[in-house]
């Protein structure tokens, strides 16, 4: 497995990106490369957290591209992340990342998007491309899903919130656009995920046709794989790792 930072031509800029290769430079013949897949990062961004998540999914036979979805405002970190392992200052980091959140509309999310997908397509084998997205990722996934249903295989979110709300642009209202394989793994009482927002979203996607699967993980709270801040739960993290191996599997063995 080899890993590098990248820097990739955006519609509004230059982003960084993690790349990461199971097996080192790719194969001259694009057959011969792996597949690939898009992980998009939670609300604290690009960070040696998120660059070892891709390098372990990468190990396992992917193309793993991890974009900084904050380039129009920087480069990683974009803001300082002082204090995102402590738990008594998690309102004060998230306070510092929240304005690039709201930032992302939906067009620019799809716009990226199609640069990220691009990226990915001229790197590995060709063909729809499967996403990771965590928290906040997980709607920016979705976002990128819905502007180009045709390149995305598999969308999967792993501790995701707002994902149905009365918002008139909420995520679960466009659920028809999607055609992919979904899968979603919740975190336990998340309050951006409630037990009646996920019976909500599940309606959208029962009444969009769509093949999914939606599961809570007790105990685990919002933000369980990210080892570098408190809500990282082991086997939480473990659980989410092993079932995305075998949905990728999954996906990219009826290619």
């Amino acid at each position: 497995m080899s890993g590098e930072a990248i820097r990739l031509e955006m519609p509004d800029g230059v982003a960084d990106a993690y790349l990461a290769r199971p097996d080192g430079e790719p194969a001259p013949d694009t057959s011969e490369r792996p597949p690939a897949v898009l992980l998009i990062c939670d609300a604290y961004g690009l960070r040696p957290q998120i660059e070892a998540m891709a390098d372990r999914i990468a190990a396992a036979g992917y193309l793993v591209l991890a974009p900084n979805v904050f380039y129009r405002a920087g480069r990683p970190p974009v803001v300082s992340l002082e204090g995102l392992d402590d738990p008594e200052r998690r309102g004060e980091v998230f306070g510092r990342v929240w304005p690039l959140i709201q930032d992302l509309t939906p067009d620019l999310i799809a716009r990226d998007g199609a640069a990220y997908l691009d990226e990915l397509e001229r790197r590995g084998r060709g063909g729809p491309a499967a996403i990771v997205g965590y928290c906040m990722g997980g709607r920016l996934g979705w976002r990128i899903s819905t502007a180009f249903p045709d390149r995305v295989a598999l969308l999967t979110g792993f501790h995701v919130g707002s994902l149905a709300t009365d918002d008139p642009e909420s995520p679960h209202r466009s659920a028809a656009a999607l055609d992919s394989e979904l899968y979603f793994g919740f975190a336990d009482e998340d309050p951006s995920m409630t037990a009646e927002q996920i019976s909500t979203l599940e309606r959208a996607l029962d009444d969009a046709r769509l093949s999914y699967r939606a599961e809570v993980y007790p105990g685990a709270a919002h933000g369980y794989t990210m080892a570098d801040t408190p809500a990282y739960d082991e086997a939480a993290a473990e659980r989410h790792h092993e079932t995305l191996l075998d949905l990728l599997s999954r996906t990219f063995s009826a290619d």
